[in-house]
């Protein structure tokens, strides 16, 4: 490949990397274990070695299936690109409460739980005194250990299934460790509070007496969707069950010139 650009809307490059201050990452590539940010600043180094230009706070508008892309730059403005090929490195999304279908009142105090890693680990807010995570992800469970060193009490990790979704090591790791609570089989019943929240029902699966946990924090850890309404935009086809992409051995997608990695499928 002759040259290669890079188009992102943040303002710094490697997305959800930033905000990973946990380590864990790197011993693959790099046969060391090191940070979110540690490894994201090796890979973007590289990336500078090899040449790729990176143009970021920069968003895809528009993208068709003869790979014409519209995009919006800051410093640039209004550019069209026709590249030789188009590699969709989207990521995901999370799932929100609505997701969930818990009922309840509509307070402050809910967050997913890669919304509050940004905002505690990037932006640096306090976001409550005592915390419920609701599902077990891996995000989930990074998150309870985070709040914990931040000086939260995390009161319970709620998991709708009798086993935990995360890797076992993050169980041991985040929960065990720092003697959090992880109630499989159970799920939340219902939110309550008005302006902020106060607690919430949580009940066994199976049947059984419910409880209420008083907090003034909510995280959701309860799944992720491949971000791919650019991809649906060209004309590629997305598998309906999980809004991921169908793709050949190859990663190219049904468009062809179009390929795709990571969590965009």
């Amino acid at each position: 490949v002759g040259s290669v650009l890079v188009v992102d809307r943040e303002r710094e490059p490697s997305g959800i990397l930033n905000q990973c201050v946990h380590s864990g990452f790197g011993l693959f590539h790099f046969g060391e274990v090191l940070t979110g940010p540690e490894y994201a600043e090796r890979l973007v180094n590289d990336a500078a070695r090899a040449g790729v230009t990176l143009l970021m706070e920069t968003f895809v508008a528009r993208l068709d299936s003869s790979l014409n892309a519209e995009v919006f730059s800051k410093t640039h403005g209004l550019l069209q690109i026709r590249p030789g090929a188009i590699v969709l490195a989207m990521g995901c999304r999370e799932r929100t409460r609505a997701a969930a279908a818990i009922p309840g009142t509509r307070p402050a105090g809910v967050f997913s739980a890669g919304t509050a890693q940004r905002l505690i680990n990037i932006e640096g807010y306090a976001l409550g005194k005592k915390a419920v995570i609701v599902g077990s992800g891996d995000i989930g469970l990074i998150m309870a250990r985070r709040l914990t060193l931040e000086g939260v009490e995390v009161a319970a990790v709620i998991e709708i299934r009798r086993t935990p979704s995360g890797l076992p090591r993050n169980v041991s790791q985040c929960l065990n460790a720092f003697s959090i609570p992880l109630k499989l089989g159970h799920r939340v019943a219902a939110i309550e509070g008005e302006s902020r929240v106060t607690g919430v029902i949580v009940e066994p699966v199976a049947g059984g007496h419910s409880i209420r946990i008083e907090c003034d924090l909510i995280l959701f850890s309860v799944g992720l969707i491949p971000e791919n309404e650019l991809s649906a935009m060209a004309g590629a086809t997305l598998l309906g069950s999980t809004n991921g992409l169908q793709l050949s051995g190859e990663m190219q997608t049904t468009v062809p010139g179009i390929f795709a990695c990571g969590n965009a499928y």
